[in-house]
């Protein structure tokens, strides 16, 4: 709002420092500082009304060291981390940006439905929450948001190196622009192309999937590639939520992967450095890095009374809106095949649930009795646990859930420094 006001007004207001608003440096770092604060002013008082509201999390007894202590514990919290992302955006961002709108109608979007459910969970007194099918609705209508947008915008597009312009045309914009003939000349078009680790080029492109070509496998890839953001909307989005079992754990991580986001989002906006790192370019997500600094502040503000002991508790409000923002940014930037490297805690913590499921309903159905891959699931209770899995049975000592985050975060830095690393690798 404020970068689209000094925009309109730029030629008429004469402030000293007013020009900084131009700089996506100085508006992400404005962007950080400014979550970060509201996060802690708002938190403390936020924690205090859910507290007094008795908005507290009703915890199921699992044999857990120190799980009953966290029963009462405010829950809800993630409407600190919305309202503290939000504000910045709104302000910092340039709201004309389409990337901008999606970020922000995805926090929106998944806060609300994250935030049914944990009303019903606490005011409706019904843990089950939102019934599974309206959360995967919600979902898949954000996916479709989101897809058709990229689809639509003519925002929404990748320069490209132009191979096709005739010697008239290249003859003219050199005589007209006063460049050198020897200058490489670019286009804007719409793509399916996406990042791609460890081949050459770094690139897949989704039109490989259509089995139709011409103008036809055009509308059909675009189909695939819809679907594809549907489903890594609705897998991202239920990992964090089901990570966010111990205190500080999701924020963390959540923070690690939004740092590395913001980077790559910064770098892929960048005509010099996508040139230097041989990515591909991407107009306008530069603006992305504003969002992604009010999220990288929300969620460190928040971790200040999330962190173990935790205070509050971010509950699906927050578990859901952050898997959206994480999984629509890497979609926009075209890295969402590297959502399995860098949000791999997410990822390894969904995939040990399906594990967990589907290995006792096999072995159940073929033994009569199921059988346990881990002792619980997801995977960090797993390490809670006195004892290992079913399937080694070599018993081991259970480890502070405090030393379980501390470690998890220190993975999730090494997969976000991989991320980056997988940009040079081909």
């Amino acid at each position: 709002m404020l970068y689209n006001l000094f925009d309109y007004l730029k030629d008429t207001i004469d402030f000293p420092g007013i020009g900084l608003l131009k700089y996506i440096s100085f508006r992400a770092f404005s962007a950080l500082i400014l979550s970060m604060l509201i996060a802690l002013f708002v938190g403390k008082k936020m924690i205090g009304r859910l507290a007094k509201m008795q908005i507290g999390e009703e915890i199921r007894d699992l044999g857990l060291e120190g799980q009953m202590q966290k029963k009462g514990t405010p829950t809800m919290g993630g409407i600190i981390i919305i309202v503290s992302l939000l504000i910045p955006a709104v302000l910092l961002g340039d709201l004309t940006n389409i990337y901008v709108q999606l970020m922000i109608v995805t926090t929106i979007w998944l806060g609300f439905i994250g935030f049914a459910d944990d009303y019903i969970k606490v005011f409706k007194k019904n843990k089950e929450g939102l019934k599974g099918k309206f959360k995967i609705v919600g979902q898949v209508g954000l996916g479709l948001i989101v897809g058709l947008s990229l689809y639509l915008s003519d925002q929404a597009v990748v320069r490209v190196p132009s191979t096709q312009m005739t010697k008239e045309a290249r003859a003219e914009i050199v005589s007209q622009e006063g460049f050198s003939d020897k200058v490489s000349y670019f286009k804007e078009e719409k793509s399916t192309k996406t990042t791609i680790p460890f081949v050459k080029g770094n690139e897949f492109d989704y039109s490989w999937l259509s089995p139709v070509k011409g103008e036809a496998g055009e509308k059909v890839t675009w189909i695939i590639y819809i679907l594809v953001i549907i489903f890594i909307v609705t897998a991202v989005s239920n990992g964090t939520n089901i990570t966010d079992g111990m205190d500080g754990l999701t924020t963390g991580v959540s923070a690690i992967v939004g740092i590395t986001l913001a980077i790559l989002a910064y770098v892929s906006g960048n005509i010099i450095y996508s040139n230097y790192l041989n990515i591909m370019y991407i107009p306008n997500t530069g603006e992305l890095v504003i969002v992604l600094a009010a999220f990288i502040g929300a969620l460190v503000g928040f971790l200040w009374y999330n962190s173990y002991p935790a205070q509050v508790f971010m509950g699906d409000t927050g578990s859901l809106a952050i898997g959206g923002i994480i999984a629509v940014a890497a979609i926009i930037i075209k890295k969402e095949l590297l959502i399995p490297i860098l949000c791999g805690i997410f990822f390894v913590e969904l995939l040990s649930v399906m594990m967990q499921r589907i290995y006792f309903k096999y072995t159940k159905k073929r033994y009569g009795a199921g059988v346990r891959i881990f002792k619980m699931a997801p995977l960090h209770h797993h390490f809670q646990k006195e004892g290992i899995a079913a399937l080694i049975q070599r018993p081991k000592r259970a480890i502070p859930e405090a030393k379980i985050v501390a470690r998890f975060w220190i993975i999730a830095i090494l997969l976000a420094g991989l991320t980056i690393i997988t940009l040079k690798i081909r």
